[in-house]
């Protein structure tokens, strides 16, 4: 290349290397985030189901109907009356058919049968709509850098939630005692699909927006909101396990008075010295007083969370975590009732769903506070 003066001028024929379009973390492509976040939503809907769809088997005494697991073979019902005669039989085998449902006939067990293939039915579609929306994004190169362990990550939680549901089963189908599933168990089972309900809604924020909005967001993050939205989100799977312990005996359905339990306000039968530490997960008195004791802490916890939010300067913020209050409101009375009532099908799948709202709702409130929305002086941006 000829040197030239260094005073010579520019002319319009000399090439000129043209500014980059935006900052370096938007020069290369970052992948479909709004495909794979519609993939997630897809998964997160059909999570909320089986969640939902769990409750109701557990609520009609379903869930011991299938002896064996067959991942595989299992997907298709029986086919012929032989078969349902087979897997009638059985389940004849079993405590709670022999201590529970020794009258019921061959049209009875069909219609706990239903639910019980069903839930584990939609647990397969979840697992395959995962593995076809991961194997394509995966295979055209359309994962954004870095999360491609995250993704993986949920097939694998996934899977392991299969094995837990299996195991929960196994403790009411190879036993002498039980007539239902573990309550422990049941308790791993469904937290174990909170855990992975909350990664995907998560990860379905996290999509919402560009690298780039997410790093300029965090800068204005608020340490300390995002820290006490952390511990009520942590407070809110406990009484989310609690719940289960208590659904796992039916404890529920044992003291429906309110405020009171069987009129006493710590009822007498809330230590039963031969159970020990088996009263946590088998005592109906204790089981339901820690799950109604832990529920009123958990709600003077989330207004003590809503008034620090109350400061905050991000006006989406500061409404994302008055709508997590409204619905910690409605949870509280959507418990109550289920006590009142003696946590009837319909009220009790009702609160369970309320569950699901509440947790994501503290969630998106959590993730605000970390990535709050930009705001100009007429108001949030978005």
């Amino acid at each position: 290349m000829a040197k030239r003066p260094v005073f010579q001028d520019v002319t319009a024929d000399t090439p000129r290397t043209a500014p980059p379009a935006g900052g370096m973390i938007d020069t290369a492509p970052k992948g479909a985030r709004r495909a794979i976040r519609a993939w997630l939503i897809v998964i997160f809907v059909m999570v909320a189901a089986m969640i939902a769809l769990g409750g109701a088997t557990r609520l009609t005494g379903s869930g011991l109907s299938i002896v064996e697991w067959k991942p595989i073979t299992g997907t298709l019902p029986p086919m012929d009356q032989a078969a349902w005669q087979a897997e009638f039989d059985a389940y004849k085998q079993i405590p709670q058919y022999t201590q529970e449902n020794a009258s019921m006939d061959l049209a009875g067990f069909k219609r706990i049968y239903w639910w019980e293939w069903s839930h584990r039915l939609l647990g397969r579609l979840v697992g395959l709509v995962w593995a076809l929306g991961f194997v394509f994004f995966w295979a055209t190169g359309r994962i954004p850098p870095g999360w491609t362990p995250r993704l993986l990550g949920l097939g694998v939680l996934g899977g392991l939630q299969g094995v837990v549901g299996w195991w929960m089963v196994h403790s009411g189908v190879a036993t002498t005692t039980l007539t239902s599933v573990a309550s422990y168990r049941l308790a791993v089972h469904l937290g174990l699909a909170f855990a992975i309900l909350g990664l995907i809604a998560w990860y379905a924020m996290q999509l919402s927006r560009s690298e780039a909005e997410l790093l300029r967001a965090r800068r204005a993050g608020e340490a300390k909101l995002f820290s006490i939205s952390t511990g009520l989100m942590h407070f809110a799977f406990l009484q989310i396990l609690l719940g289960a312990l208590v659904a796992g005996i039916d404890a529920g359905r044992q003291y429906t008075g309110w405020p009171t339990m069987g009129g006493e306000w710590i009822p007498a039968a809330i230590w039963d010295p031969a159970l020990g530490w088996r009263n946590f997960f088998e005592n109906p008195a204790l089981v339901q007083f820690v799950h109604r004791m832990a529920g009123y802490l958990l709600a003077v916890f989330a207004v003590v969370v809503w008034a620090r939010a109350r400061r905050s300067p991000h006006p989406v913020t500061r409404g994302a975590f008055t709508v997590m209050l409204v619905a910690m409101a409605a949870q509280v009375c959507l418990g109550i009732l289920n006590v009142i009532h003696g946590a009837p099908l319909g009220l009790a799948l009702l609160h369970q769903l309320g569950a699901v709202a509440l947790f994501v709702l503290i969630i998106r409130a959590r993730h605000n506070a970390r990535y709050p929305f930009e705001t100009s002086i007429r108001g949030a941006t978005k």
